[in-house]
């Protein structure tokens, strides 16, 4: 007998406070006995090699969430996913803070690696976020450019 995926509704959240990525994973997966794997990425502030006081974001709010809903929606199409949770912070984050979460829930691994895998490609390309850099040293920090590394991992999961 084929086990049905039942239609998932994606979590996605953009918040100014942090966020608990055991919390959210246990959301997705307590209680459930069809979750065979649960992926969760959580990327982190950097101090880029100690100049770096705080990372700034900002979005427009309303068309950030719809964005991250439709990458979200995108990725459920995809793989057959349980459970997903998307959670991106704005405003100013110290180094070693915590930036965004992506947790995925399937059956099997592989489901919940790629989709989480394709999310953050996706978050970094797409995601209507702009960052601004604040120093150490007090200088006026610039606003961070998209880095061609991340276009190219993104092009990869674009379908021929």
């Amino acid at each position: 007998m084929t086990q049905q995926i039942l239609p998932v509704t994606p979590v996605v959240r953009v918040q100014l406070e942090d966020f608990d990525a055991a919390a959210e994973a246990r959301i997705l997966s307590d209680g459930r006995t069809d979750v065979g794997a649960l992926v969760s990425f959580v990327g982190l502030c950097r101090d880029e090699a100690g100049r770096l006081d705080a990372l700034e974001l900002e979005h427009y709010p309303g068309m950030a969430e719809a964005e991250l809903r439709r990458l979200a929606g995108e990725a459920l199409e995809r793989w057959p996913l349980t459970g997903l949770t998307v959670v991106h912070r704005h405003g100013k984050i110290r180094p070693g803070e915590q930036i965004v979460l992506v947790v995925a829930a399937s059956s099997h691994r592989r489901a919940a690696f790629e989709a989480s895998d394709f999310l953050m490609d996706f978050l970094k390309t797409k995601a209507p976020f702009w960052k601004k850099e604040h120093l150490k040293d007090g200088a006026d920090g610039s606003w961070v450019n998209a880095r061609s590394v991340d276009q190219k991992d993104a092009d990869r999961w674009v379908e021929q």
